[in-house]
């Protein structure tokens, strides 16, 4: 583009100058001729840098998941292929599951013997519950044979003192004495026996364990301690489940599993340091790299264009998402030292900006790690961006020359 404008420049001075005479060829016109492109290119130039800012480092960014399984054992099938799209949830390979299935059946069958358990222990509650109502029947029953046979004896005794003063003064019967007298015996023994029945059914009632009786007490800790092993075969039935759902091993997202060295046979553990693949994410961040300075004009939403060298020829619109102010130099890693700063300067860092592609491209496929240039369009002087437009469509078409000479 500097050198169109030169030429532009230098032919309206061939005119003027040289082919129609209208302004004298001298030495100040001369050094006025030279002059003027140099200032007027410094300073569109500079301007320019800061209006419309140019990089040459441009970065497309994918995410890589370290695919790791949960569980361990023997490959017994991989269906993916390397460096093909992989929609998510895909399989991409499966552990032999029979280890896993064994375990999954042991724990079911813990977990049913568990509820037969249970199950029995409820019964057992309610046998006791009834037991404990048949005792306070009881109770009931022998308490009130007591209080009708007391009255019947205070009665016979009666009869038995009336009979003895008749007998006495020779008016009475000795015979209904006697019948009297075994008749208070016979009560007597009957009250005794009602008065037995009483203490002992309330014996068996007075064992009592919070204000609940000792067998119904017994029987409901039964039942709460089946119930937590039950609960605890059903924890362990849903983590043998997932363990057996673990040895597939599906697509995190859509994207590429790349460098697929896993076959059928391999031995594969859960553990962080030891991937089985390397799975790239399809989505992807493009990020350009700015001297501070360049940023002053740059806002989020500044219209923004990329040319990277794996589309030559293609323009790439975009927008500024947001400035990322922040680099490694700022930072300052926890020690008991005093901070260093190198014996010599460091040379100021740069700072991303990410770029959000515009809808029309955001189907085109950029490989993670591509390069290229990119310029942002700030919202001042919006004259000089059909320059650095038109440098950005030049420096894309330039992106078909191969320069190597094998």
């Amino acid at each position: 583009m500097d050198l169109l404008i030169l030429g532009i420049y230098s032919f309206f001075v061939w005119l003027i100058f040289i082919k129609f005479k209208w302004l004298p060829w001298n030495t100040t016109s001369q050094v006025t001729v030279v002059i003027i492109p140099i200032v007027g290119l410094a300073t569109m130039i500079l301007t320019l840098n800061v209006v419309a800012p140019s990089s040459n480092d441009v970065r497309v960014i994918k995410y890589v998941v370290q695919v790791i399984p949960q569980v361990k054992g023997r490959v017994i099938e991989v269906p993916v292929e390397p460096n093909r799209l992989v929609k998510k949830g895909e399989l991409l390979f499966r552990i032999d599951p029979t280890p896993y299935q064994n375990d999954l059946k042991a724990a079911k069958a813990r977990l049913a013997a568990d509820e037969a358990k249970l199950e029995q222990s409820s019964a057992g509650l309610v046998d006791a519950s009834a037991g404990a109502r048949e005792l306070r029947e009881q109770l009931k029953a022998a308490s009130g044979q007591v209080a009708a046979l007391r009255p019947k004896l205070e009665l016979a005794r009666l009869r038995v003192t009336q009979n003895r003063e008749l007998v006495s003064t020779g008016a009475g019967d000795k015979f209904a004495l006697e019948q009297a007298e075994a008749n208070a015996i016979e009560l007597q023994a009957q009250l005794a026996t009602a008065t037995a029945n009483e203490a002992q059914v309330t014996q068996r009632l007075s064992g009592q364990v919070n204000g609940e009786q000792a067998t119904v007490a017994s029987a409901r800790a039964q039942i709460a301690t089946a119930k937590a092993q039950v609960d605890a075969s059903r924890a362990d039935v849903a983590s043998k489940q997932w363990d057996l759902d673990q040895t597939s091993v599906y697509a995190p997202t859509s994207g590429y599993a790349i460098n697929v060295q896993l076959r059928p046979g391999s031995y594969v553990t859960a553990f962080p340091v030891a991937p089985a693949m390397s799975f790239v994410e399809e989505t992807y961040q493009v990020i350009a790299l700015y001297n501070q300075n360049e940023l002053v004009a740059v806002e989020p939403g500044n219209e923004a264009e990329i040319a990277l060298v794996s589309h030559p020829g293609h323009v790439i619109k975009a927008t500024v998402d947001s400035i990322v102010w922040a680099q490694g130099q700022g930072q300052v890693m926890q020690s008991g030292g005093i901070p260093q700063t190198g014996s010599y300067p460091q040379a100021p860092g740069r700072f991303p900006v990410k770029l959000n592609v515009a809808e029309k491209d955001r189907d085109l496929f950029l490989a993670a790690g591509a390069t290229g240039d990119a310029a942002i369009f700030t919202e001042h002087v919006a004259a000089l961006h059909i320059l650095r437009k038109v440098l950005i469509r030049v420096g894309s078409i330039t992106n078909y020359l191969v320069l190597k000479l094998h």
